[in-house]
């Protein structure tokens, strides 16, 4: 099928063309507490074209894209490319050069034994410590083998082959006629036994502790800790902010060898897009437009060294050598755990949705769990919200030297932002 959708798109006259094929061979189970329920086997593929077609005597260039079923007739894949031969015409963008193959040579790699990563999920989650009060009510397990081939005009053709895994997990905890449910979500590679069991460990707790609050009596601006995953929103917004799109569009003011910050008096950030991370369901040798990803620092001691994005926006910038980054590593961190853990703070750790506006700075998050800290008195609360901005916390935010990864994100375990505003539960 394949070669008969590359020989159509080699006569159909468009100016260029990609086809990404990703299958994916997995099994899937349901479990109720700890009892199995169903379980599936799953084996499917997606085939998706990408046209491109020049306009304007070759001043623009234009782009669309689409799936087609890999049972498709050929006289559906002609369609499908007239299709998108004609949408390419109607987005104008400037012109640009589509990527080129290279001369790396990649391991394809092999087949994920997802038999023995499953077993790991499934031993993991039976040892799990419960208690009467705060146990797993339910947990879904998402295991697969993925092979990904990509092949365009320009002469890429290249295959992947990489463990892809998703457990959702719902947790429950009750005291005194009360209940409340935690829901988790959990992606990686392979199964991370230690991460998964130290975080539900942890979620337990915290629904044992929700059901205990206070309302957040906060009113005013107060140091607030984070130490779980909402803080890779943090440093998400400083990689987007390296991104070329953002660049090229005057979005973003990052420019590079000029220190993100014009006074720094807590610690400096540095950001590096890696190839590879310990466990990460995206460890890929290229991007999905075929250029190599290599280990790049992106950010170093607060101030840039390298834009980063697509082919378009990079040549754009005059960028020939660049990808779109798919795991990212965080360090700058000077501080110890106790360190950061002194004095009074808030430290939230449930939030019903914590953001980073990538374009403003502003962060924005309604919390529905956090301890308010003051010496060796800990009350954990509930209600209110978080607000301020990234760009006024930059100057004087600290993060913890030692690290936790969260996927495809390597991040300090703790980032502490000062005096940011906090609105209580009954503010």
């Amino acid at each position: 099928m394949l070669n008969q959708l590359v020989e159509i798109l080699k006569s159909s006259g468009v100016y260029g063309w990609e086809i990404s094929d990703v299958k994916t061979n997995g099994w899937e189970f349901y479990f109720i507490r700890h009892e199995l329920d169903q379980h599936r086997v799953k084996n499917v593929e997606h085939i998706t074209v990408k046209v491109y077609q020049t306009a304007d005597n070759g001043e623009s260039l234009g782009f669309a894209s689409a799936e087609i079923a890999p049972t498709a007739s050929r006289q559906e894949m002609e369609k499908l490319v007239s299709d998108l031969a004609y949408r390419s015409t109607l987005a104008k963008n400037r012109a640009f050069t589509l990527t080129p193959p290279t001369d790396e040579q990649f391991s394809e790699g092999k087949a994920s034994d997802i038999a023995d990563i499953s077993a790991d999920f499934i031993r993991t989650m039976a040892e799990l410590p419960e208690t009467d009060s705060e146990d797993v009510n339910s947990y879904e397990i998402f295991v697969s083998d993925v092979i990904h081939r990509l092949i365009t005009s320009t002469g890429i053709d290249e295959t992947e082959h990489y463990p892809s895994s998703m457990i959702e997990v719902v947790v429950n905890a009750r005291r005194d006629g009360h209940e409340i449910e935690l829901y988790r979500n959990y992606t990686s590679g392979t199964c991370d036994a230690a991460g998964l069991m130290r975080d539900l460990t942890r979620t337990m707790a915290y629904g044992r502790d929700r059901l205990l609050t206070q309302p957040t009596p906060v009113n005013g601006t107060c140091d607030v800790l984070f130490s779980g995953r909402d803080a890779c929103a943090i440093y998400d917004y400083f990689a987007t902010r390296m991104s070329a799109s953002m660049i090229y569009r005057k979005i973003s003011d990052y420019e590079i060898g000029k220190p993100i910050c014009d006074r720094f008096e807590g610690d400096k950030v540095t950001v590096t897009a890696l190839r590879e991370l310990a466990n990460s369901s995206a460890n890929h040798a290229f991007d999905e437009e075929g250029s190599v990803i290599r280990d790049t620092v992106l950010i170093e001691d607060g101030v840039p060294k390298q834009y980063i994005g697509s082919r378009m926006f990079c040549c754009y910038l005059g960028i020939e050598d660049s990808f779109i980054p798919t795991n990212l590593a965080v360090t700058g961190g000077t501080g110890s755990q106790e360190e950061l853990r002194s004095g009074r703070y808030l430290e939230v750790v449930e939030f019903s949705d914590f953001q980073v506006d990538e374009i403003t700075g502003d962060i924005f998050g309604e919390i529905r769990l956090a301890y308010l800290h003051d010496g060796d008195k800990t009350v954990p609360v509930s209600g209110g919200s978080i607000s301020g901005s990234m760009n006024d916390f930059i100057r004087t935010m600290r993060m913890s030297s030692d690290s936790t990864q969260y996927d495809d994100m390597r991040i300090p375990s703790l980032t502490l932002l000062h005096d940011v505003t906090v609105t209580g539960a009954e503010g």
